[in-house]
């Protein structure tokens, strides 16, 4: 290589690794807040952030910029219609009744796939004596069915437990 070509390619160098230090301003930290502004972080008293770049990402901010407590988080939304206390015990009922309903349908299913099950040993249909393959899926697809159709049960009685005892006033929305 020529002396000036290596002259040239040592000055791209050097210039490519002074550009972003030259671009990076000093950043001060004043709290939980950053600041680029010399003047305003000596005025606040703000430390110099040193060894490396600063990046900050402001954090969206809900429900019209207001901080949100937890106690206000269990109240209902501002400007929502307010429910008479005998109108939401009526909701809950038919809640309840419907809830209780489709524990009963989950459960009498659940009897007949136990019973079809029949300990993990059922009765073997058509093909399957000849393909013992067939007889082990079908009776792995009931234990599947078994176990989901439970966690559907557990699912119901759970919101049911959610809901106020009946006849008992409903909790007041705020």
């Amino acid at each position: 290589m020529k002396p000036r070509h290596l002259t040239c390619l040592l000055a791209v160098t050097l210039t490519a690794f002074a550009l972003p230090a030259a671009a990076q301003q000093r950043v001060w930290r004043c709290g939980n807040e950053y600041t680029n502004d010399a003047a305003s972080a000596q005025k606040r008293n703000c430390k110099p952030v040193e060894g490396g770049n600063v990046t900050v990402v402001q954090s969206p901010r809900f429900g019209g910029g207001s901080s949100t407590s937890t106690a206000s988080a269990a109240r209902s939304p501002a400007g929502s219609p307010r429910v008479d206390d005998t109108l939401q015990r009526q909701r809950d009922s038919e809640a309840r009744t419907v809830l209780e309903s489709e524990l009963r349908k989950a459960q009498a299913r659940q009897a007949e796939l136990l019973k079809e099950y029949n300990n993990g040993e059922p009765e073997k249909q058509g093909s399957e004596a000849r393909n013992y393959q067939k007889y082990l899926d079908r009776t792995a697809e009931m234990k599947a069915q078994i176990d989901r159709n439970q966690s559907d049960i557990a699912g119901i009685q759970r919101e049911i437990d959610r809901l106020p005892p009946a006849g008992a006033a409903a909790p007041a929305a705020n």
